[in-house]
């Protein structure tokens, strides 16, 4: 299937310098001499028309138009695994999701086109001012970090690749009801009091759910779990794939591939179905044996989200603070300062044995 590589650039009309998209805006702005040029935007009924998800089944079958498809140019960074796309007169740089060195190539991947993209609406100023509220509130943090939230420079705005899935799901399930109820028990010592039982029953029975916009980050460069704590998203702010919102920033190409994509997203949807069932089960404490689960309607799109994030390397490890592009929402990776913990230790045990050498002079 033909495919080509795409691209984007973005002078200014007047000076020719190129336009970057400002967050929280709807336009692209240069820096040089001020100019701005407006995005177009669509009607929302277009846009509800044109952001439908893909079907599944098709695109794990290579079946998708040729449309639905795009190459791009991509490195590859040995340190932390990220696939970020460069400019095409960028031939070495650093990583900006480890702060590596590395060196660009020239190669292309040819991959499932971005479906939406979330536009940054935070600004790289109000996006420091987060993270280094967030720094600082950091307890055993090395003195070098403490320094670093005071006086770090250029965040990197980055979008990163999810997966979002629509799928509905029906489940079997057996397991077990308990209730509680209570007897009254005698002590040696001849006093009774009230003891909580649990009674057990068998219970058995099906739920059904439809997801929506499920999300599953396309990529393994960031853990898995911070990204998580950036949720929520606010998804009715999706905008259709333009470039236009790329100018100024870096995108990162998914790793994941979209079934691997689909069973992390099998995970999340257990975590729902299993709160589902015991809510069907009832009572005041369920057990569940064993889920049974037929997945129908999978569908799909292609998303690039919005984070701010800056690397910190401290004794030859590299440390990621991430913050929500759209909502400011921090997370990361933190370094721990074992002498501060070591002094708070001491500290405390001198504490501790002043005021047992003060309990023993009074009494």
């Amino acid at each position: 299937m033909p495919s080509t590589q795409t691209e984007h650039r973005f002078p200014c009309a007047q000076c020719g310098a190129s336009l970057r998209f400002l967050p929280g805006q709807s336009r692209l702005s240069c820096a040089y001499c001020g100019h701005e040029q407006e995005i177009p935007q669509i009607d929302d009924e277009t846009r509800v028309t044109a952001l439908q998800s893909l079907d599944y089944h098709e695109a794990v079958a290579q079946t998708l138009p040729a449309s639905d498809l795009e190459e791009t140019r991509v490195v590859h960074c040995d340190t932390c695994g990220a696939d970020v796309q460069f400019e095409e007169n960028v031939h070495s740089a650093e990583c900006p999701f480890c702060a590596s060195p590395i060196v660009t190539d020239t190669g292309t991947n040819r991959h499932i086109k971005p479906h939406a993209i979330l536009p940054f609406k935070l600004s790289e100023s109000d996006a420091q001012a987060k993270m280094k509220a967030w720094l600082q509130g950091l307890w055993f943090a090395p003195s070098a970090l403490a320094k670093y939230a005071r006086s770090t420079g250029r965040l990197n705005g980055l979008y990163v690749p999810y997966w979002a899935f629509d799928v509905a799901t029906r489940s079997q399930y057996t397991g077990q009801r308990g209730t509680y109820y209570y007897v009254t028990v005698r002590g040696a010592n001849g006093k009774t009091r009230r003891e909580r039982r649990t009674r057990w029953r068998a219970a058995s029975g099906r739920v059904s759910r439809q997801f929506l916009d499920l999300l599953v980050m396309a990529s393994n460069s960031l853990p898995r779990a911070n990204i998580r704590r950036l949720e929520p998203w606010t998804m009715a702010d999706l905008q259709l794939y333009s470039a236009d919102y790329l100018s100024g920033f870096r995108a990162e190409a998914y790793s994941v591939e979209l079934p691997d994509g689909f069973e992390i997203a099998k995970e999340r949807m257990a975590e729902q179905i299993h709160a589902d069932i015991c809510r069907d089960i009832g009572g005041d404490e369920q057990r569940v044996s064993s889920v049974s689960t037929d997945y129908d309607d999978e569908r799909f799109k292609h998303l690039l989200l919005p984070i701010w994030m800056a690397a910190y390397r401290y004794r030859d490890k590299s440390y990621r603070f991430i913050v929500n592009g759209q909502t400011g929402r921090v997370q990361g990776e933190r370094p721990w300062s074992w002498p501060k913990i070591a002094g708070a230790v001491l500290a405390g045990l001198v504490l501790l044995a002043l005021a047992f050498y003060i309990a023993e002079m009074g009494g």
